[in-house]
């Protein structure tokens, strides 16, 4: 069941004023112009606006205002439209009726779960691939943001009637899982007081000094027995497995379970890097020069080409990538695909799409959201090392630090493309100034309010009685969910949820100081019942879309 979105019903009630007013020579038979249906800049003007007078003003040629005039008179009657004005000059204003905002109530509370579902994606499938860190180490905080990115925009995609599959891209082949294996060895061999040096461009992390003090606790020196070359091996596939574990764990408590865990190493096994690369040799892209096989994206458009396979005949992570896309683009047939990369991972996004077209798929199936970094502030100062390692500070230490909520609702506050100030602090006041808490504060007032007034039934309550303008602008408020669904997946932007959740926090707070819901009135005691479960489903659903928890009590 899906949400009413009252913003296409005007649109396709403008649609039909127009048509009607064509086809009675009124307007001109032109092809009529899309013009979206917005919200006016001031809520005084109504509900929304639309500038069609002013776009189809040319085309007519007529004046706007008089264009307007046309489509008012030939506007169908509707139940949810309560005045229709004309302003400047050609704008079309409409305010909601009353009546037919108190009556979403009911819809609302009959929808439930589903209050906020829209059919944009008609069921297409989406696959999101998001965090894929190299499993050579545990996740920092960064890996954070794109994961509550990532698995947001899953959540919205899904509501906005899409089937989003959620992939982590484990490279676990290649060069530098070697040097991983090797600073691996380092780190153990030392815990049995051998001086046996990381490699110059190999991983320096105290978490590895940990892991090699796990492997003489669990191996004893069975690796130091075989040969170093065999040992590195075996010891890089055990610190994958490791890490990745510990990766898995970390976003579980985050909030993110993947449908699937894609090994780069099956591309190879399967034979699926070749034929790829053959595909694109076919295709005219693939050029051999200075001993190693380039793939020519400059004749795409790119600034440079690019190494597939190097001279030493070893195969670039780039060539991974391009047979991964069109692994899933083509092979397991996604009708859209989206990478969410951090900041570091720019430079690539040019010549993974133009790979892509290379391949003969259409670009355009392939979104890319880069995400920007993540600064954590203490006492208004960028915190930088870890109290622990010293090292980078990690996803893990900031969930023990302000917990899974708070995590999710600052990581999704802001738009991908910018920096991310993440005030520590801040995220662990229990006060209004906290964002989380006041949104959960406001849910868990609704459910105190329905615990108190649980003998009355107001099941049978009559919603039309909600009048007061405090109740209507709940009310407007709640309707914007769907619209903001639509839009959010749409422009791949989850962002707009923490904003609107906060918002609707307020016009609820707003509510509950204006209105006494339980009062000596009992019909209108049970609309405002029926009021606050309905607004309780609105931020719940908003909350759930974030992968924020909705408290009964705090």
């Amino acid at each position: 069941m899906q949400s009413v979105l009252i913003r296409q019903e005007i649109a396709e009630l403008l649609d039909e004023a127009a048509k009607r007013a064509q086809a009675k020579g009124l307007i001109p038979p032109t092809e009529l112009p899309t013009s979206p249906i917005e919200r006016p800049a001031n809520p005084s003007h109504g509900d929304y606006a639309s500038t069609l007078p002013l776009k189809l003003a040319r085309a007519a040629r007529m004046n706007p205002n008089q264009i307007a005039k046309i489509l008012v008179t030939e506007l169908p009657a509707s139940p949810a439209i309560g005045q229709v004005t004309i302003a400047g000059p050609g704008f079309i204003n409409f305010r909601l009726s009353d009546r037919w905002l108190a009556e979403q109530v009911d819809t609302i509370l009959q929808l439930g779960s589903d209050f906020g579902n829209v059919d944009l994606g008609k069921n297409a499938t989406v696959q999101l691939e998001f965090v894929s860190a190299n499993p050579t180490g545990p996740l920092p905080v960064a890996s954070g943001r794109g994961g509550s990115l990532g698995d947001s925009l899953a959540r919205i995609l899904e509501a906005a009637g899409y089937r989003a599959s959620r992939e982590y891209y484990v490279n676990d082949h290649g060069s530098r899982v070697e040097v991983f294996g090797q600073s691996i060895y380092a780190r153990y061999a030392q815990q049995f007081g051998q001086d046996v040096p990381i490699p110059a461009d190999g991983y320096h992390g105290e978490y590895l000094v940990e892991l090699g003090r796990y492997l003489k606790d669990t191996q004893g020196d069975r690796f130091l027995k075989l040969p170093p070359e065999e040992a590195y091996v075996q010891l890089a596939a055990i610190g994958i497995r490791y890490f990745l574990d510990g990766i898995k764990a970390d976003l579980e408590r985050l909030g993110i379970r993947y449908d699937c865990w894609f090994s780069e190493q099956s591309l190879y096994e399967r034979g699926e890097v070749e034929r790829t690369l053959e595909k694109l040799r076919e295709a005219g892209y693939v050029v051999s020069r200075e001993g190693a096989i380039w793939f020519v994206s400059s004749s795409l458009g790119e600034d440079k080409d690019n190494v597939l396979v190097r001279s030493n005949g070893q195969p670039t992570y780039f060539a991974s990538d391009i047979a991964y896309h069109y692994d899933k683009l083509v092979q397991r047939g996604f009708d859209r695909a989206i990478d969410i990369w951090g900041a570091d991972h720019q430079g690539h996004v040019g010549r993974t799409k133009a790979a892509v077209g290379a391949l003969g798929v259409n670009s355009d199936r392939l979104q890319i959201i880069i995400h920007q970094m993540v600064t954590l502030k203490v006492d208004g100062q960028p915190v930088r090392m870890s109290k622990r390692t010293g090292n980078i500070i990690t996803l893990r230490e900031v969930l023990d630090d302000v917990g899974t909520d708070a995590c999710r609702f600052f990581f999704v506050s802001r738009s991908a493309d910018s920096h991310l100030d993440f005030d520590l602090d801040l995220a662990k006041k229990q006060s209004d100034e906290n964002p989380v808490y006041y949104v959960q504060y406001a849910h868990a007032r609704i459910a105190s309010i329905l615990r108190k007034a649980a003998e009355i039934d107001y099941a049978d309550g009559n919603a039309t009685l909600l009048q007061h303008p405090a109740e209507l602008q709940l009310i407007r408020k709640m309707l914007e969910l769907p619209e903001l669904v639509e839009t959010a997946a749409s422009s791949l932007e989850p962002h707009h949820l923490p904003h609107y959740a906060m918002d609707l926090a307020a016009v609820f707070h707003s509510f509950y100081t204006q209105c006494r819901v339980v009062s000596d009135d009992v019909p209108l005691t049970k609309a405002r019942l029926k009021l606050a479960a309905a607004a309780q489903i609105a931020l719940r659903n908003t909350l759930d879309l974030i992968g924020v928890s909705a408290p009964e009590q705090m």
